[in-house]
């Protein structure tokens, strides 16, 4: 006898359980800064990332299953590279790759007996702060227009509101960071202390010609974080790692995330 689940069931269980594999990662945030827009992730893999460019002037973050929102990036790339070969490098925007991956994971969603554990941003740095663009996709394919910041993950709502407190679009960099630190270290209820091993950062730098997507790791990163605590940096004079420039800067896009989930 064959089993009948209505459709309205069949949509909620499938949401119920997609929003169950992304809760187990932790969170990441994307807020504005003075300079262009920020990504930190708590993601202690120095290798499997979070955060990734995309094209020029607009990056990738995600959290859930590794396999799945990396097959999304690797499409993204290919279809930002093949369009801009086509027609023209400032026809590729945010909002067309964000409406490209609302449309893969709606059919997804809709088509498949198992929905993708996902969820990702594409953001692209504009010209000034009000023409920046930062879109949340979501596992069903919904597609927010977010402004100013936004937290994903495990914790989302904790970490946004705790993000909110010290948010301030016109911030340095080091307070953007801190504000984001501060609000991924109150992440399932609990205040932890977060340090450069944990994080994962990188930003869409506005005054930066041509590629705008660096990421910000060793001596850099150590240099900001003690900024933003107010602390005296005790390695100003030293150089980067893990691959990265003298300053700590690489622009180095990566492959994706911690897995299964992250």
């Amino acid at each position: 006898m064959p089993f009948y689940v209505s459709p309205e069931q069949s949509m909620k269980d499938k949401a119920d359980y997609a929003r169950k594999g992304i809760a187990r990662g932790r969170s990441a945030v994307v807020l504005q800064y003075d300079g262009g827009i920020l990504f930190v992730a708590d993601n202690m893999s120095r290798t499997l990332h979070k955060i990734s460019e995309l094209y020029d002037r607009v990056a990738f973050a995600a959290v859930g299953r590794y396999n799945e929102f990396e097959n999304l990036r690797l499409g993204g790339v290919r279809y930002a590279d093949s369009h801009g070969y086509a027609y023209d490098r400032r026809d590729v925007t945010g909002r067309m790759l964000a409406n490209a991956y609302a449309q893969t994971l709606g059919t997804v969603f809709s088509e498949s007996n198992k929905p993708w554990e996902v969820e990702i941003v594409v953001a692209e740095v504009g010209d000034d702060a009000d023409t920046d663009q930062i879109y949340r996709i979501t596992f069903d394919g919904s597609v927010v227009d977010e402004k100013g910041l936004l937290a994903m993950g495990g914790s989302a709502d904790a970490v946004t509101a705790a993000l909110k407190e010290r948010f301030d679009r016109g911030a340095p960099l080091s307070e953007a960071l801190s504000a984001a630190m501060h609000a991924l270290a109150h992440e399932n209820g609990e205040r932890r202390e977060l340090d450069a091993a944990n994080l994962e950062v990188a930003v869409l730098e506005r005054a930066r010609e041509h590629r705008k997507f660096r990421r910000i790791q060793g001596a850099r990163l150590t240099r900001l974080i003690e900024e933003g605590r107010g602390a005296p940096s005790a390695s100003s004079g030293g150089g980067g790692s893990d691959g990265a420039s003298d300053d700590g800067v690489s622009d180095d896009g990566g492959p994706g995330d911690q897995e299964p989930s992250a």
